[in-house]
């Protein structure tokens, strides 16, 4: 493997690192965007934490009068 192949290769590596760590970021990000909004969820409808999650979405969509 001559000099140039290795560095390449290594370049590639880095490249690969990078975007594993920009992956892990924004699935971070993601993550505390739901429970931010989970939580705001919580707060503006208390009800919310006795249904089950199945039943969620169909008790929001009559909540808020089948908008989407």
């Amino acid at each position: 493997m001559t000099d140039a192949e290795k560095k390449l290769l290594q370049a590639q590596h880095r490249l690969e690192e990078a975007q594993a760590r920009d992956r892990v970021k924004e699935r971070k990000m993601r993550t505390r965007r739901l429970i931010q909004e989970g939580a705001v969820l919580e707060k503006v409808l208390p009800e919310v934490r006795t249904i089950e999650l199945s039943e969620l979405e169909g008790y929001l969509s009559q909540k808020l009068g089948n908008q989407t």
